[in-house]
């Protein structure tokens, strides 16, 4: 009786989308008597090589037909995949029907994820590159390893080859090792799919495929006893590293972050970010002075942060950054005199961001938690002229209420508890992730008085309600002559009391921006 152990390879059956070094793998199972069945342009390109081949209709007895959609779901196919060649039953039910063992299954899949990263391909486009048939023999021949062989990935051709050796055998280890990865692509594959027809139905469901592509292994974690991988391979279409060390576990969560804030403003900005929150932002009519007024907001807590600008980066700018020591400067674009200058530093990381497609990502955001994964629409919600109201008796002028708006956006990217003094184009004071609201403002007031910061007739913004007066007295006392906030607090009233006995105008906005 056959054993998983010592099954020898006699048959095998290749189906490949991506052709890649399959002429050369082919050849060397040839040499070793592997009879090969083939579809489609896998076997043109086979006998166009000079490689024996037979048709995968000698195994069916049937005719590929519907523009090749059915071709190997057939009986006589699975039948070969799926044979438990250590039961005496299947090995006589194969024999009454003329069946025999398929070996060895090379398949990868149609190019269903690069078909829809290509810009003019359309929904016909998409559902042509569905693979039925290839998913669901893998599918088979991975759940029968113990006596199927199955070979995804191009890479994996030379080191089948040398398993092999003379006996033509692949150990059972590596065979289960080659089904796992079956598994990992089919559900990844699956997942792509799925998440395209959701987006073009319009149609959520009660189950969700989390596919994720390996893009790169990290040295480490948050901290170096902690292994960490990057998933995501449209990482790398967003950013685009041009210069420094290999980016880390903490620069990428920080990369995100900073992105996410500098596309919120159209004028020249220069954001500061250290542990994903913002140390300073500044407006202006170009980065090296939007650069000194978010620089004023904290000049200690930016080193080893990430400089962010939403303008190309200029040799005027890198020469006043230079000497400063930043992890990351992320731009649009560089120009060749700055990165001149910028990369006389070897290990600082030079990024580059394409702020169009940022946008275009900003779609749904996930984080695991003990047991599961929270998944929810990404914060994209702005001031908008009908969604707020003046609840205090004194109105805001037109400078603070270009304040307000430019404070409302930094807030809505600072850890929460979250407190943020700005005037109408640069950031005085923040106040970031404290258990007490309170708290963050003492410490965004204090962060002000430590820089020299005048914060009379300063504006304030709160990531969420005030609970208590308190804290608005607090921003009254510190010069702040108008807040924003969202309001639904049960002593709102009690707040708004304050506001107009301190002659502060008040904005409700009816929207939070909690940031965990």
């Amino acid at each position: 009786m056959n054993t998983p152990d010592m099954h020898t390879i006699k048959n095998a059956l290749i189906s490949v989308s991506d052709k890649t070094g399959i002429v050369e793998f082919a050849k060397e199972l040839s040499k070793k008597n592997v009879t090969i069945y083939s579809t489609g342009g896998t076997a043109k390109l086979l006998k166009e090589n000079e490689i024996p081949v037979h048709s995968v209709s000698d195994i069916t007895n049937f005719p590929e037909i519907m523009d090749g959609r059915v071709k190997t779901l057939h009986p006589n196919v699975h039948a070969g995949l799926l044979a438990d060649l250590g039961k005496e039953s299947h090995l006589a039910q194969m024999n009454e029907h003329n069946l025999f063992s398929i070996d060895l299954l090379v398949v990868n899949l149609y190019p269903f994820e690069q078909t829809l990263a290509k810009e003019d391909s359309t929904h016909e486009d998409m559902i042509e590159n569905i693979d039925i048939g290839g998913p669901a023999m893998l599918r088979a021949a991975a759940k029968n390893y113990k006596w199927t062989a199955t070979v995804v990935n191009p890479d994996c051709y030379n080191k089948i080859i040398e398993e092999m050796g003379e006996d033509c055998t692949i150990s059972l280890k590596l065979r289960s090792k080659l089904a796992a990865e079956v598994y990992s692509l089919t559900a990844y594959y699956d997942s792509v799919i799925s998440k395209y027809m959701r987006e073009y139905s319009e149609k959520d469901s009660e189950q969700y495929g989390l596919g994720m592509k390996k893009a790169q292994s990290l040295r480490y974690g948050e901290n170096p006893h902690q292994k960490a991988t990057l998933f995501g391979a449209n990482f790398y279409n967003l950013f685009k590293q041009l210069h420094g060390k290999e980016l880390s576990y903490n620069n990428i969560i920080d990369l995100s972050a900073a992105a996410q804030l500098i596309v919120e403003f159209e004028d020249p900005t220069v954001a500061l970010v250290k542990h994903t929150n913002p140390c300073g932002v500044g407006i202006a009519d170009n980065l090296v002075e939007a650069y000194e007024k978010a620089f004023a907001t904290d000049t200690v807590s930016p080193f080893g942060g990430i400089f962010t600008a939403n303008r190309t980066v200029d040799k005027e700018f890198a020469e006043k950054v230079h000497s400063v020591f930043s992890e990351i400067i992320l731009a649009p674009d560089f120009t060749v005199e700055a990165l001149e200058i910028l990369t006389k530093k070897r290990d600082r990381r030079l990024v580059k961001v394409n702020f169009d497609h940022i946008k275009a990502n900003l779609s749904v955001e996930y984080k695991s938690v003990v047991g599961g994964y929270l998944m929810q629409e990404s914060d994209k919600q702005l001031l908008s002229e009908e969604g707020y109201r003046v609840v205090s008796e004194r109105q805001p002028t037109e400078s603070e209420m270009k304040g307000l708006k430019f404070a409302w956006k930094v807030c809505k990217h600072v850890k929460s508890n979250a407190i943020v003094y700005t005037s109408h184009d640069r950031t005085l004071g923040i106040g970031a992730g404290q258990m007490s609201r309170v708290d963050s403002s003492r410490i965004a007031v204090a962060k002000a008085k430590l820089m020299n910061l005048d914060l009379q007739g300063s504006v304030l913004a709160s990531d969420a309600f005030f609970p208590f007066a308190d804290g608005l007295i607090e921003a009254a006392k510190a010069g702040v002559t108008a807040v924003i906030q969202p309001g639904g607090s049960v002593r709102d009233e009690e707040v708004i009391k304050a506001a107009n006995e301190n002659n502060i105008a008040m904005i409700f906005t009816g929207m939070r921006h909690f940031r965990h």
